[in-house]
């Protein structure tokens, strides 16, 4: 049983994935019809804000639990309450930040003065996001899957039954209203999770007065390993907060208008792109499941397993992408008509598809990295990809193809991506 644990949890995680899925696709055509385009736009416009500063305050903490929790060096309550006290120090000096920067950023950066409460808004879920990371990383690193599906099944439940009560009256009050609501369902839903990892905490988990009290020595080793690691993710989410802001004003500084940009960077963001991560549920199971178990036989020196695990996990990967990719690439618009009513984005998904057959072995080959111990690596990867993106991205802006510029600096970006992370992992383990 204990070798089959990968396959296993991965599985598990498959399963639960597929479900969530479902439910969030459910979730965004519900929303998508209910609320309309504008809203949709407006929405896809803050979205690289959230997740810079959302990666900022949850310090990438799944990932470096589940990798400390596997590797049993340190106890587990040290490991969590450290965490806790780190994150939640983290979120309220970002809360600060945004509620002083907000007008600035919706204004001067993003060209849009709706953004600006919409900011706030989501400032307000990071403590309940993180929260529930910590507890993802607890069980991710104990290599038990079911409370994580269960918890995000509930989550997304939870989220579809509020949409249905509390946009519809807030939408009778304006767009900006029923785009803040969805943001700060965040809250409810977020809680729903932690109450459900909460019951399947262990029987004999008790924390006692002793365990509250912060170790530095615990809080360093957290530290050590998520600085880097966080930085590689904050590098990439920044490349995403540039991205609308460099492509607007390029764009509009070649002669197109906002509305075309909006338009089509709504059409890229909420349709190509979220079609295109339709799999990304398949990549997190296997990424998550992997992270652990590279881990404890790395640290134990066994690299005929690390080797068994990271080509099972390439397979397992590129089975999927090249399975979803044709699947999009042959019934784009079917899926986009059947999905959001509309059948913008399709000409970027032709596009799209085909390469992102290699952007699905990019979570497996992160989580290798991690597990090894090469977060820097994998920092210096994220950096040089981005940078080249931008770049690309900006000089082709320049050359009146519009959304296109995006699309080709996007291929760059993964190609960059997948071939020095292959690199990087063949000479740690060959």
């Amino acid at each position: 049983m204990k070798k089959n644990k990968f396959l296993k949890a991965t599985f598990i995680l498959m399963i639960g994935g597929f479900i969530t899925k479902i439910l969030g696709f459910i979730i965004r055509i519900v929303y998508t019809r209910m609320v309309g385009s504008d809203a949709i736009n407006l929405y896809s416009l803050v979205m690289p804000t959230y997740s810079l500063l959302l990666t900022i305050a949850t310090l990438a903490l799944p990932i470096v639990i589940s990798k400390l929790v596997s590797e049993h060096k340190i106890p587990t309550l040290k490991i969590l309450t450290n965490a806790s006290f780190i994150t939640l120090i983290i979120n309220l000096l970002v809360i600060i930040f945004v509620y002083f920067t907000k007008d600035f950023i919706a204004i001067n950066l993003l060209h849009e003065k709706r953004a600006s409460i919409l900011l706030l808004g989501m400032a307000l879920t990071f403590p309940f996001v993180s929260i529930s990371s910590i507890l993802k990383g607890y069980f991710y690193g104990k290599q038990k899957m079911l409370p994580h599906t269960i918890s995000n099944i509930i989550e997304q439940i939870v989220r579809l039954l509020l949409i249905y009560i509390i946009i519809p009256p807030l939408l009778n009050k304006g767009v900006i209203y029923a785009v803040l609501g969805l943001i700060l369902l965040s809250v409810a839903s977020e809680t729903a999770s932690i109450l459900t990892f909460l019951v399947f905490l262990p029987k004999n988990f008790k924390i006692k007065k002793a365990d509250l009290k912060p170790d530095l020595n615990t809080s360093k080793e957290i530290l050590n390993m998520s600085i880097p690691t966080v930085s590689s993710r904050l590098i990439g989410n920044i490349g995403f907060f540039l991205e609308p802001i460099i492509l607007t004003n390029i764009l509009l500084f070649s002669g197109y208008s906002m509305a075309y940009i909006l338009e089509e960077y709504g059409a890229y963001n909420a349709y190509s792109i979220s079609l295109l991560a339709m799999p990304s549920f398949f990549i997190q199971a296997i990424s998550s499941s992997l992270l652990p178990e590279i881990s404890r036989y790395y640290y134990e020196k066994n690299i005929g397993m690390v080797k068994k695990r990271y080509k099972q996990a390439l397979i397992l990967s590129l089975l999927t992408g090249i399975f979803f990719s044709s699947m999009i690439f042959i019934f784009r618009n079917f899926l986009l008509t059947t999905l959001y009513n509309t059948t913008n984005g399709s000409n970027y998904l032709k596009i799209l598809a085909p390469f992102f057959v290699l952007f699905y072995l990019e979570g497996p080959m992160g989580s290798v990295l991690q597990a090894l111990g090469k977060a820097k690596t994998t920092m210096y990867i994220t950096t040089l990809a981005i940078i080249f993106k931008l770049i690309s991205m900006a000089l082709l802006s320049l050359v009146h193809i519009g959304m296109y510029s995006l699309v080709i600096a996007e291929i760059i970006d993964i190609f960059i991506v997948v071939l020095l992370s292959y690199k990087a992992i063949k000479k740690v383990l060959y």
